[in-house]
């Protein structure tokens, strides 16, 4: 275990005292515990004193010490072991704690790690320069299942990219972090699995997932050598392009991208067909529209996270109108491109955005009795 020592004197305040309602937080916490056993709630308040102050200081030790009758060595004790109690001044804005533990690390935890260097500073526990964030790498947070991710004070942020979490260190910077969806940062329901349920499905749904995985299993049954399984799949055209000599190459890449250019631009996408799902051009495809100068946040809908909001958008679907209007046929559409066997019908889609759309949050807490994730 690594050596923990109070901070110098120069960050040391010169006293601590609870605020009004922490004081009467504090006395009720005590009061839970027997006669004579009142020490076991330094823990408890040293948290409430870090939330209080950012971080745990010398006098909060020596206050909490003296509230609960403890020799003051003790309570040092306390704080010095437990890592969770930060004990040198952190970011006032955020402190992110990143996940180094083997699932993590496997899933790129590092590349994290390295946007904590780039965006805060290059050490651990050090602010940056306006000391609003700070940074270090912890042990398992428990979310493995979602590695790789972060803890911001009480929240954890999982399924990370480093761009995502340059992303959200951004945010926080700019005093905008109660505006990021905490959890799974991508199509994912807590810790289910990601893309929807796999198991405990109704017979229709079974039919449909084993249909899936068999035509799957059919379409990866190409003689390839284990080599290039793991790498993705290219297009004729761009095997063909590969094969091109360096002399007729730059003049094939100025044909593609005279043709690029001669493409109409629109809201809806224009994507390549992908196997297994719908086609873009099927007649129950939903409308799209043009993208609107301030989209609704979609996101907002239960089941809709930042990577689906994104297919959402390529599609042409920015309003919660939109959504609202969709009927049995359209919903059965976006259903299969999304690969979300029956999830828009269990989740409600169309109901939540019709509450969106006609009385924002306000209506949606009238209608389901909490506010939209």
């Amino acid at each position: 275990m690594s050596v923990r020592r109070l901070a110098e004197d120069q960050f040391q305040p010169a006293a601590f005292a609870f605020n009004a309602e922490n004081s009467v937080w504090a006395e009720k916490t005590i009061q839970k515990y027997p006669e004579g056993r009142q020490q076991s709630a330094i823990i408890p308040l040293m948290m409430r004193a870090q939330e209080q102050e950012g971080w745990v200081t010398k006098a909060a030790i020596e206050t909490i010490a003296d509230m609960l009758d403890m020799a003051y060595i003790r309570a040092l004790e306390v704080a010095t072991f437990y890592t969770q109690f930060q004990l040198h001044p952190v970011g006032t804005r955020a402190h992110v704690q990143v996940c180094g533990t083997t699932p993590c690390m496997l899933r790129g935890a590092e590349g994290l790690i390295k946007v904590c260097k780039s965006r805060i500073n290059d050490h651990a526990f050090e602010r940056n320069a306006d000391g609003t964030l700070s940074w270090e790498e912890v042990e398992c947070q428990g979310a493995c299942v979602n590695a790789p991710m972060v803890v911001i004070g009480k929240d954890t942020y999982e399924d990370l990219t480093p761009a995502r979490l340059e992303e959200i260190i951004d945010a926080f910077a700019a005093g905008k972090g109660h505006e990021i969806q905490t959890g799974p940062q991508i199509d994912r329901v807590f810790s289910a699995p990601e893309g929807g349920l796999t198991s405990l499905l109704s017979d229709e749904a079974k039919a449909k997932s084993t249909a899936s995985k068999v035509a799957k299993a059919t379409a990866d049954t190409v003689s390839i050598p284990p080599s290039e399984a793991a790498r993705a799949k290219s297009t004729d055209a761009e095997t063909n392009k590969s094969l091109k000599t360096p002399a007729t190459a730059p003049k094939e890449a100025a044909k593609n991208a005279k043709a690029a250019e001669a493409q109409p631009l629109s809201g809806t996408a224009a994507a390549e067909p992908v196997a297994g799902k719908p086609s873009l051009d099927d007649k129950n495809r939903p409308a799209g529209i043009e993208r609107p100068a301030q989209p609704d946040n979609l996101q907002l809908i239960s089941g809709v996270g930042p990577k689906i909001e994104g297919t959402l958008h390529e599609l042409g679907i920015f309003t919660f109108a939109q959504i609202a209007s969709w009927h049995e046929a359209e919903r059965h559409w976006v259903d299969g491109y999304l690969n979300f066997k029956g999830r828009i019908e269990r989740d409600n889609w169309v109901r939540q955005a019709e509450a969106l759309a006609k009385g924002g949050e306000a209506e949606y807490i009238k209608v389901f009795g909490k506010k939209p994730r």
